[in-house]
């Protein structure tokens, strides 16, 4: 945090830390918080001075607990703050519905505003508009809430999964991170079934039942740059597409989730995999600018060909 920052506004965010994640050490706590160790027990010690129910225990099932029933005291909002929640839900929900939960939520924030704020922030929301994201996603609260917190409490799941052939199918996996991108979202996790590192589509999870197996994630796991890495690995259908061009000029184009770009002389090569051929060859490939050829994978080359007839047929001369 900013060195301005009060010691009143960091003992307010260590109660937050403190009741969202019970146990959390002080060193664990000076981490989330940007401060030394010694800092980190001060704001606790002006918490419970404040007569907030801090205790402490010591071993490997010790750290910082709330007593029970403590709350959070009430939030406020800047003008600023306010009009940038609203955006925000704009951006990922641009198309409200009466019934959804985030709209509602988002009612309830803005009659608790002052007056004058939240006047601004409901302007916002009712006479902004937004066009909805034909990739983006939205996945059911509840089942994303249980695979967060398993990823928070490093425990196993059991996921049951409904991928885009509309086969259902489950598997045990070691939860790492949830992952937004570009509207969607995924679970980066370990597979037991494949045993090897997968990424799931949150909104395809049809079930999550917890195990009590613990885990431990990779050391210096960064889960963007992961999810990034592995998103066009592990499907059904290989692909091996190499391209006539410089690798700094075809990166732009390829999407992680089309799989590696790698310099291959004076051009490079993109390898990876694909459950959905047609797609691969329609939606992507065909929007890269550049000279290819399709080396490997049988079912993306037939679905290439395909696509190459019909749009030679569509501008074919007659007689």
């Amino acid at each position: 945090m900013p060195s301005e920052t009060s010691p009143t506004a960091r003992a307010l965010r260590a109660l937050e830390v403190l009741q969202t994640r019970p146990g959390t050490t002080a060193n664990e706590l000076a981490d989330r918080l940007g401060v030394t160790e010694r800092a980190a027990r001060r704001y606790v010690e002006i918490l419970r001075e404040a007569g907030v129910p801090v205790s402490s225990a010591r071993g490997p099932h010790g750290g910082y607990r709330l007593g029970r029933g403590t709350r959070l005291p009430p939030v406020s909002f800047t003008q600023a703050e306010a009009l940038g929640l609203v955006m925000a839900v704009l951006d990922s929900h641009p198309d409200p519905d009466g019934d959804d939960l985030v709209d509602t939520a988002l009612g309830k924030v803005i009659r608790a505003l002052p007056e004058d704020v939240g006047r601004q922030a409901a302007a916002l929301r009712d006479h902004a508009a937004a066009a909805p994201d034909r990739y983006a996603a939205r996945p059911d609260s509840a089942v994303t809430s249980e695979l967060v917190a398993a990823v928070a409490a490093r425990r196993r799941v059991l996921v049951t999964y409904r991928d885009e052939s509309g086969s259902e199918w489950s598997a045990e996996v070691d939860p790492w991170a949830v992952v937004v991108r570009y509207g969607r979202w995924y679970l980066l996790c370990h597979s037991h079934r494949a045993d090897a590192v997968r990424t799931y589509r949150v909104d395809r999870v049809l079930a999550v039942e917890h195990r009590d197996q613990a885990f431990e994630p990779p050391a210096g796991l960064d889960p963007v740059a992961a999810l990034e890495q592995h998103l066009g690995t592990g499907w059904k259908y290989t692909t091996r597409v190499v391209f006539e061009a410089p690798l700094a000029d075809v990166a732009p184009w390829v999407g992680a989730q089309m799989g590696r770009l790698e310099a291959a002389g004076d051009g490079c090569v993109l390898v990876g995999s694909t459950r959905n051929p047609q797609m691969y060859a329609q939606e992507w490939l065909a929007s890269v600018p550049f000279p290819f050829r399709v080396e490997g994978g049988s079912e993306l080359r037939a679905a290439v060909g395909t696509l190459a007839e019909r749009l030679a047929a569509a501008v074919a001369q007659e007689g």
